[in-house]
């Protein structure tokens, strides 16, 4: 992995507080998101991860502070573009569309009766292509493995092309060995297009092995932060997870 030699960051939070229902759920989140790299996001369920990424989005009412550094100068308030792909999607199976229908809903300004444009249809397979399932433009929603859907999902954040991509456990439910490719295939997005990734994982040993800082979240405060190697220590997961962590290298078949 390459780092920057004096690494900025795209996202400074100070001080981040959300409530919800009454409930504190983060509690005083200070941190930077730095410009390019990965961040590995980890916690238990339940510590604020998922709400620390939708008050990112504004979704969530939050107190604090959240600057964004964007743009070639690093002086614009907010990314051009946030891509965000969530844990899961629950797609309605009677449906009747195909993946390349369900891109067209998203890219096209005219309904679907009207028919497609080759425009559309080329950007469908574009978009496909980026993701590595290009097989998948005719394939009806109702078709798809979990692992493919998530790409789908990737394809859709990934247009326009963001300057934050945020992803909320995106291989959750995905088969082992597709995980292990989804999250290279994360690694190579980045290292091509240099677009800072937030990543919200379980996945102790994928987070050292592709992301350059991470961060841990325990009721809702930072509880450590820094690069893999300094952070992912049993004292720290200890910590963070309050048991005891062995985290042991996938091995995979040929």
């Amino acid at each position: 992995m390459t780092h920057d030699s004096k690494p900025r960051p795209l996202v400074s939070l100070r001080d981040l507080r959300v409530e919800l229902g009454g409930h504190p759920i983060l509690r005083g989140v200070t941190a930077n998101i730095t410009r390019g790299n990965i961040t590995g996001l980890i916690g238990l369920n339940g510590s604020g991860k998922t709400t620390l990424l939708r008050a990112l989005v504004n979704e969530y009412p939050h107190k604090g502070i959240i600057q964004f550094h964007c743009g070639h100068d690093h002086s614009q308030p907010f990314p051009e573009a946030i891509g965000y792909v969530p844990q899961r999607l629950t797609l309605d199976a009677r449906l009747p569309l195909t993946v390349g229908d369900f891109l067209a809903l998203t890219l096209s300004h005219r309904p679907l009766f009207f028919g497609i444009s080759k425009k559309i249809q080329a950007k469908s397979r574009e978009m496909l292509e980026r993701v590595g399932v290009p097989e998948c433009l005719n394939v009806p929603l109702e078709g798809l493995s979990g692992g493919q859907l998530q790409r789908i999902l990737l394809a859709l954040a990934l247009e326009p092309q963001p300057e934050l991509l945020l992803l909320d456990e995106p291989a959750a439910g995905i088969d082992f060995k597709d995980q292990k490719k989804f999250y290279e295939l994360i690694a190579t997005l980045n290292r091509e297009t240099g677009v800072t990734v937030l990543l919200v994982s379980h996945d102790l040993n994928m987070v050292q092995a592709h992301a350059h800082e991470v961060m841990c979240l325990r009721r809702g405060a930072i509880q450590c932060q820094g690069p893999p190697n300094e952070v992912l220590t049993p004292i720290n997961m200890s910590l963070v997870f309050g048991a005891e962590i062995h985290m042991f290298p996938h091995r995979f078949g040929p």
